[in-house]
C-alpha cells in the first residue's frame, strides 16, 4: 500500500471544511468549499488525486501535537542537519471570535515553517487535482511570486514569503533552506472559478489570529467532569466537524475510507444524520455548549420541514439538502485499493424507523434543559412524527446500520419507536390540541409488549438484533441507555453479558454483529455506559481507558479499529466515536444522567 495508515492523519478545520495532514507533511484531503464538496487534494483516495507536501528532504523523526484547545497542528521534524517546526491550519476569518468561528471562513490553508536548530533543506510539492482528481489544472506563475492553478470550477493560489515560486507542467516543486530562527510561510487559497479572487493572507499573522480564534472559542465552553483533557479535545473535534453556517455536524470528514481494507463497504459520511441526533445534542450540551446544540436542533427542524406520509429523512446535506443520490468514482483507486469510491449516500432513500425517536428525544431533552414553551412549528413537528410512528411502527425497515439487502423488524428500530411515543406523551402538555397522548400511550405500550415478546430470544438468552433472529447485535445495548430497560434487570444484564462475550473483540472493542470485521467504537462506548448502569463503574472505567488508547497520536478516533492490528478503519475523524467518548465520560461522572 502506497498510502499512509489512516491513523497517520491529523485533522484541520475552519468549520466550513476540513483537511487531513499526514505525519509525512502531506495534506492529502481538502474539499475547500464545504465538507461535502469536491476535493482539490484527494491523495487519501488515490495517490494521483492531489496533495501538498511540505517537509524536510532528509528522513526525519516526527513529533506533533495540536496547540491547546485548537485544531492548529504543530509538527516538529528532527533531521541529522537540524530541526524545523511546520504549523498547519485552515484560516479563520480575520478577527472571528466565539461563535463567529467558521461563519465566513476564507478557504485558505496556512503552513508556516520555523527553523529550530541547524539548517534544514525543505521540499515543497503541490499537485492540485480539482473535482476529486478528475482535473489537472493549468499553472500560471504570477508577477508577485505566487502560482495560480485553474481548472473547472476551482481556482487556487499558492503564495509564500520566501523566493518566487516556480511551476512545473502540473505541479509546483520547490526546495529551500530554513536556518535556526528563520520563518517561511505559505498559503493555498481557494475561490470558485467564476466568483471573486482567492483571499490573500499573511501566513504568520493569519496563523496567530486563527489560533486565538480557536482558543477564545474554547475559553467560553466549560466541562466539569471526569477525563477533562479527552472530553475537551473531543469537543474541539466536534466543533471542527460542525458546518458553522447551518449548525449541522458532519458525521465524518471523509468519504469511502473502508471498513475493511480492500472491501466494498465504503460510504460517504460527509453529511448529517438524524439517526444520531439525540446523542449528538447530548454530547454538545455536556462538552461544548447549549448554543451549539440549539443551532443543530434549529437546522434539523428546518431541514425536516412539514411532516407528511413519507418516511422521515435519514440524513441531509449540511445546508438541509434532501437528495444525496450516490454515485461511484471509477477513476479513483480507493484507499488501499478499496473500491468503489462513493460520493453521496443512498441511505437517504431508506426507511429507518428509529429516526423519529431520535428527533422527539432531542425535543424532549431541549425542553428538559431549557424549560421553554415549544414553538408552534416545533410542536406540530412532534405531533406529526408521533402520529407517523403510531401508524408505521409495525413495518420492517433497514435499521440503524443501514443495511442494503432486505427490510427486517430490527429491535433497535422498535425500541426507538417506543422512545418516540414515550417522549411525545411526556411532551403532550406542550403540544396543543392535536396531541393525542392517550392513543400514543396505548401504542407505546403495544410496542413495548412486542419488543419484550419478540425481541427476546430464549435460545440465545439475550435480546437479538431483529425479531425472530438468533443473531446478536450491539445495538441492543441501547435499551438501558434510552430508559427502555433497567440495566440490572435479568434479561438486560444477560444481554449485556452476551454482547461483551460474543461480540467483544478484545482491548475494549465491540463489534456490531458477529461477522463485523472490526470493533465499532460507538458500540464500545455504549458498553462502557451499560457497565456504569449495572453498577460496575470500575469495570466501566477500565474499558473506557482501553478505548482511549485507540486514539492516534493527536487524539483522533476513526469509525472502527481492527482488533488484531489496532489499525484505524473507516471514515475519520468520526463524530460518533468522539460523541461516544463524551457521553461515556459523562456517564462515568454522573450515572443518573439522561
Amino acid at each position: 500500500m502506497d498510502q499512509p495508515p489512516i491513523s497517520d492523519y491529523a485533522f484541520l478545520s475552519d468549520c466550513r471544511s476540513g483537511a487531513l495532514v499526514g505525519r509525512d507533511g502531506s495534506i492529502d484531503w481538502w474539499c475547500p468549499d464545504r465538507f461535502d464538496g469536491a476535493a482539490v487534494l484527494g491523495r487519501v483516495l488515490d495517490p494521483a488525486a492531489g496533495h501538498w507536501r511540505l517537509a524536510p528532504l532528509a528522513p526525519s523523526r516526527v513529533e506533533r501535537a495540536y496547540r491547546p484547545d485548537t485544531l492548529v497542528l504543530r509538527t516538529v521534524h528532527h533531521t541529522p542537519a537540524g530541526s524545523v517546526a511546520v504549523t498547519d491550519a485552515l484560516a479563520a476569518e480575520s478577527g472571528a471570535r466565539g461563535h463567529e468561528l467558521g461563519m465566513n471562513s476564507p478557504a485558505v490553508l496556512l503552513r508556516v515553517v520555523e527553523g529550530l536548530t541547524g539548517r534544514v533543506r525543505m521540499g515543497l510539492d503541490l499537485a492540485p487535482r480539482p473535482e476529486h482528481g478528475l482535473l489537472t489544472p493549468y499553472l500560471h506563475e504570477q508577477a508577485d511570486g505566487s502560482v495560480l492553478a485553474a481548472a473547472g470550477p476551482a481556482v487556487l493560489v499558492l503564495a509564500g514569503t520566501g523566493p518566487a515560486l516556480r511551476a512545473d507542467r502540473d505541479r509546483v516543486r520547490q526546495e529551500f533552506t530554513v536556518a535556526a530562527g528563520e520563518t517561511v510561510g505559505f498559503t493555498l487559497a481557494y475561490a470558485p472559478a467564476y466568483g471573486g479572487p482567492p483571499v490573500r493572507l499573511d501566513p504568520v499573522a493569519a496563523l496567530t489570529d486563527t489560533t486565538r480564534a480557536w482558543q477564545a472559542f474554547r475559553e467560553s465552553h466549560h466541562y466539569e467532569g471526569e477525563y477533562v483533557p479527552q472530553v475537551r479535545h473531543s469537543a474541539v473535534v466536534l466543533t471542527g466537524l460542525t458546518y458553522a453556517r447551518s449548525g449541522a455536524v458532519a458525521a465524518a470528514l471523509t468519504t469511502s475510507l473502508p471498513e475493511r481494507l480492500g472491501g466494498d463497504r465504503n460510504y460517504d459520511y460527509r453529511f448529517s444524520w438524524l439517526r444520531d441526533f439525540a446523542s449528538t445534542m447530548r454530547a454538545l450540551w455536556v462538552a461544548a455548549c447549549p448554543e451549539e446544540a440549539s443551532r443543530l436542533f434549529a437546522w434539523a427542524a428546518r431541514s425536516i420541514g412539514r411532516i407528511g406520509d413519507a418516511p422521515v429523512p435519514v440524513l441531509f446535506g449540511l445546508e438541509g439538502e434532501r437528495d444525496l443520490s450516490e454515485h461511484d468514482c471509477p477513476h479513483l483507486r480507493g484507499y488501499a485499493d478499496s473500491r468503489p469510491v462513493r460520493l453521496g449516500n443512498d441511505a437517504w432513500r431508506q426507511r429507518q424507523l428509529d429516526v423519529p425517536g431520535e428527533v422527539i428525544s432531542a425535543v424532549w431533552r431541549l425542553h428538559e434543559q431549557l424549560g421553554d414553551t415549544l414553538a408552534d412549528e416545533l410542536a406540530e413537528m412532534v405531533v406529526g412524527l408521533a402520529d407517523q410512528v403510531a401508524a408505521t411502527w409495525r413495518l420492517p425497515d433497514r435499521g440503524m446500520w443501514e443495511t442494503r439487502d432486505a427490510d427486517r423488524h430490527y429491535l433497535s428500530s422498535k425500541v426507538l419507536c417506543w422512545v418516540a411515543l414515550n417522549r411525545a406523551v411526556a411532551l403532550a402538555p406542550q403540544l396543543g390540541g392535536r396531541a393525542d397522548p392517550r392513543r400514543w400511550a396505548a401504542t407505546r405500550d403495544e410496542i413495548r409488549a412486542a419488543v419484550l415478546r419478540e425481541g427476546w430470544n430464549d435460545r440465545v438468552g439475550a435480546y437479538t438484533g431483529a425479531f425472530g433472529s438468533p443473531e446478536l447485535d450491539a445495538s441492543a445495548l441501547l435499551l438501558p441507555l434510552v430508559r427502555f430497560a433497567d440495566a440490572t434487570e435479568p434479561r438486560m444484564r444477560a444481554t449485556i453479558e452476551a454482547v461483551e462475550r460474543e461480540l467483544g473483540a478484545g482491548d475494549g472493542l465491540v463489534r456490531r454483529w458477529s461477522t463485523d470485521p472490526a470493533g465499532f467504537l460507538l458500540c464500545s462506548f455504549w458498553l462502557v455506559e451499560c457497565r456504569v448502569l449495572t453498577g460496575e463503574r470500575d469495570r466501566a472505567r477500565r474499558l473506557f481507558e482501553r478505548l482511549l488508547g485507540h486514539a492516534n497520536d493527536v487524539g483522533l478516533l476513526p469509525e472502527q479499529i481492527d482488533p488484531g492490528s489496532g489499525v484505524h478503519l473507516g471514515n475519520t475523524p468520526q463524530a460518533l466515536s468522539h460523541i461516544g467518548l463524551v457521553n461515556a465520560a459523562w456517564r462515568l461522572t454522573d450515572p443518573t444522567t439522561s
